[in-house]
């Protein structure tokens, strides 16, 4: 497999659907530029739905995949080493707060195990069938994962893809669950970026410790050192410093971006991958949306590098999804505004229809009365 072939295969959205999406917003009663952001948002949405006006957003999905890195045996998280499968329950369960949110929101999740570090009995098989190995390796000493595990990785992302895309998902909120992940997503963004450790490190959704950040910001170092002789590779570099999970979403926005499916991008771990993916085939990013500012500097740089601004900046680090989730009652209200909203000289819209209707039935009803 080579990451490059996308390339080939991904389009920008219609530009001509756009443009005939502008020139309706200029139809519009409200005057341009006053629902700001809104507007753009639905004008992205007609060129990636191919449709003017924009059909609402009503079958959108959470897509968390989850898996076990390595590299949280130095104490690089807040949360112990393997535990990931504790945070998959806890959506499972509906008491995480992506789960919370989706419940809230009406919004299906849907989590896929890449590469947990727990006995699969311990959570749905749904959830553990598409595993492609137990946790990943040390990055900082040793590979995440084989080549062959990492193609077998991004086989599997771009398999969820064309199973959402064929069961009429309109939208992805893409999220992550896992321990150990944002040091492989800050050490594939440094790669990629040309910086050094100091400059991408975080401290994480658990909030860590000096000791830790400093512990962490060695081990993307180390792992760095391992990553810049694999760059003209990108499956390799993710077998090298990424892991199953990572590259299992790297798969996902590639042919999500193939099956012309827009994607929202939650925190450092999906703008890692869509880094990855960016470099493979440069048109992608048009069909992805930043959801979130996660405070995670390697995030920032990566949606620096794609030319993407985040929709939301709430201070949410939990990752999960959450922030991500949280930008999508926003894509929907874009979505209703640009098809609803009457166009100047458009003739009266339902609520006033129905105004008139009642008016007249009443002018009627007297009229009957009088002649009587």
């Amino acid at each position: 497999m080579n990451l490059d072939d996308f390339s080939d295969l991904i389009e920008r959205p219609d530009g001509s659907v756009r443009r005939d999406a502008e020139e309706r917003r200029e139809r519009l009663l409200v005057p341009p530029g006053a629902l700001g952001r809104l507007d753009e948002l639905g004008e992205w949405l007609s060129a990636a739905q191919q449709s003017v006006p924009v059909k609402p957003v009503d079958r959108p999905r959470v897509v968390l995949f989850a898996g076990d890195h390595g590299v949280a045996e130095l104490d690089v998280s807040g949360r112990a080493a393997g535990s990931t499968h504790q945070l998959v329950r806890a959506v499972l369960d509906g008491s995480s707060p992506v789960a919370v949110l989706a419940r809230r929101f009406s919004v299906p999740v849907r989590v896929v195990d890449a590469g947990l570090d727990c006995d699969p009995e311990l959570l749905p098989e749904s959830v553990v069938r598409h595993r492609v190995r137990r946790g990943s390796g040390r990055i900082d000493v040793e590979d995440a994962l084989t080549v062959e595990e990492a193609e077998q990785a991004v086989r599997l992302g771009m398999r969820i893809a064309d199973e959402e895309a064929d069961s009429g998902t309109d939208l992805v909120v893409l999220g992550d669950l896992s321990v150990g992940g944002t040091t492989a997503a800050s050490t594939l963004i440094a790669a990629l970026c040309g910086t050094d450790a100091s400059v991408v490190t975080g401290r994480g959704g658990t909030g860590i410790d000096d000791l830790a950040w400093m512990r962490k910001c060695a081990a993307v170092r180390d792992a760095l050192r391992r990553a810049r002789p694999v760059l003209g590779d990108l499956l390799e570099l993710l077998a090298t410093v990424g892991g199953a999970d990572l590259a299992a979403t790297t798969g996902f926005l590639l042919q999500s971006a193939v099956r012309r499916m827009p994607v929202v991008l939650d925190g450092v771990v999906s703008a890692a991958c869509a880094l990855v993916a960016q470099r493979a085939a440069f048109r992608a990013p048009d069909w992805w949306l930043a959801g979130q500012v996660s405070g995670e500097p390697a995030q920032a740089k990566a949606l620096d590098r794609m030319a993407l601004t985040p929709l939301l900046d709430h201070g949410l680090t939990v990752g999960e999804g959450s922030g991500a989730l949280l930008a999508l009652p926003l894509v929907q209200a874009a979505a209703a505004l640009a098809a609803e909203l009457p166009e100047r000289g458009q003739e009266a819209g339902p609520r006033e229809e129905k105004a008139e209707s009642e008016e007249s039935e009443s002018e009627e009803s007297e009229s009957e009365e009088a002649t009587a």
